[in-house]
């Protein structure tokens, strides 16, 4: 039987945080009515694709549940844009088919990084750096500190190229290493930022795994599609030349969060779960054979990754590999399966939920008019023309928390726009695929900041919308927004 507080009962924490809430979300909802209402009184449009954005983060900001938010923001921008419920609902519905087949890679990723979690090897790393968290703790958390920066940093660059798992990675690596950095007073939010900007770098720079995918296949194809009747043309070769100066700006980022923003210490409860490393005694030991299967299944993984085009058939085979060699009993294939997909399956179902939310925002057939008012707003103007096409392709990539689906929407206007401006080729590049990035890092329903807050929330001290989506939206975009509009001024 559930408890109900009598009248004479005094209020309880959860019930002042229930009213605090309370407080902060009724203003927020009267004011976006206000502004709606007088909007309707003045015979003034506002454009959906503005609205459904801002709709959908307000409500991440004030913590709705994410698939709730991107729901009721479609479906309130789909009506505004004079779609009725059914036809809503069938654009979002019509739509899901795509994330859905993201979100079952993601799943077969999932559980290919926990079988290679059953080698021990992660379990023998996290033991290690427990061990150098000893009673002179102080001593050694500076260089702790900074190896496990690095770490975070490799283990981010080959998730999408050597060893491509994404962000599966980080719910298996990061939860056993918690109680380190509890004791060592780190800031979540760095970690966070460094996972982020690390992961994002890598595919935007290097063209292998999913930046072959991004560079190659998605931009390199829509510039030579779209720009075939403007005499535009870009070779493989290109693409890195064009994205490194605006990569180098989500690098300046992750550095002023590291050694500037999140650079003082911060204070966490310690529970069971967090202190697991800390209180590990039993050695790990490796068997020599599991190992060298583990390494033969990452290497197969990638080579059939490559040949087939397909995450999904490398990570299954991976799998079988890994089934096959020893590393976990034949019997626990399903128990294994299973906790890859229990750990990836709140990122599957929002990647699937944003492909619908991503549709509805197309079938509003008002992105073209955003785009469009944008270019009328800058006139002849270069410097204002850059800054303006960033600002706008970073707010549609927020609502669609995915760059790889941005671009094919703003290449069939922003390669005229840039080439109408005077942008050379180069710097046509360089925008398009900057603005298509942006927003790709601190979206509420991106794969990058669920997979961090996926790691570092594994004890419940970490926030989805207060500790990934904000610090790494501020440290991965400002910066990248700034170096990619001084890449289209002097490339």
């Amino acid at each position: 039987m559930s408890y109900r507080p009598t009248a004479d009962a005094a209020p309880t924490a959860a019930d002042y945080n229930g009213r605090y809430r309370l407080t902060r979300v009724l203003p927020v909802l009267v004011a976006f009515a206000a502004i709606y209402g007088i909007a309707l009184i003045a015979d003034y449009h506002i454009n959906a694709v503005l609205l459904t954005i801002a709709v959908m983060i307000a409500l991440c900001l004030l913590r709705v549940p994410v698939p709730i938010a991107l729901i009721s923001a479609a479906l309130l921008g789909g009506l505004h844009a004079g779609m009725d419920t059914a036809t809503a609902i069938g654009a979002l519905n019509d739509n899901l088919l795509v994330g859905a087949q993201v979100g079952m890679t993601y799943v077969m990723i999932g559980a290919f990084a926990v079988a290679i979690a059953r080698s021990g090897l992660l379990d023998l790393f996290a033991q290690k750096i427990a061990a150098q968290v000893g009673t002179d703790a102080q001593s050694t958390s500076k260089g702790l500190k900074w190896f496990l920066f690095a770490i975070f940093i490799f283990c981010s660059l080959i998730s999408q190229n050597l060893v491509p798992v994404h962000i599966a990675f980080i719910p298996v690596m990061i939860p056993p290493l918690l109680g380190v950095f509890n004791k060592l007073r780190m800031d979540r939010r760095a970690i966070a930022c460094i996972l982020a900007c690390s992961i994002s770098t890598s595919y935007l720079l290097l063209p292998t795994g999913f930046g072959a995918i991004y560079l190659n296949e998605i931009l390199m194809a829509n510039v030579n599609d779209v720009g075939a009747a403007y005499n535009l043309s870009m070779t493989a070769d290109m693409a890195p030349k064009a994205m490194f100066l605006p990569v180098m700006g989500i690098i300046a980022g992750m550095l002023v969060a590291v050694f500037i923003t999140y650079r003082k210490p911060r204070d966490y409860e310690a529970d069971e779960t967090s202190a697991l490393a800390l209180k590990t005694t039993e050695l790990v030991k490796i068997n020599p054979l599991q190992l060298i299967a583990t390494l033969a299944a990452l290497a197969v993984a990638l080579i059939c990754q490559l040949k087939f085009d397909s995450l999904l058939v490398g990570a299954m085979i991976g799998f079988v590999i890994l089934a096959a060699s020893g590393v976990f009993r034949w019997r626990a294939q399903d128990d294994v399966f299973t906790e890859g997909m229990r750990m990836m399956a709140q990122i599957a179902v929002i990647i699937t939920i944003a492909s619908g939310f991503a549709g509805v925002l197309d079938a509003t057939g008002e992105i073209a008019p955003l785009v469009q008012a944008s270019a009328e707003l800058i006139g002849d103007n270069k410097a204002l023309g850059a800054l303006i096409m960033l600002l706008v392709g970073l707010f549609i990539t927020i609502g669609f928390g995915d760059s790889f689906a941005s671009v094919p929407i703003l290449a069939p206007i922003y390669i005229p726009l840039a080439l109408a401006l005077g942008f050379p080729p180069m710097a046509t590049i360089a925008l398009l695929g900057a603005s298509a990035a942006l927003g790709d890092a601190g979206s509420p329903a991106s794969t990058i900041t669920l997979g961090a807050t996926s790691g570092l929330n594994a004890d419940g001290q970490h926030d989805h919308v207060k500790d990934s989506v904000i610090p790494t939206f501020i440290h991965a975009n400002f910066g990248m927004v700034l170096f990619a509009w001084i890449a289209a001024m002097i490339l």
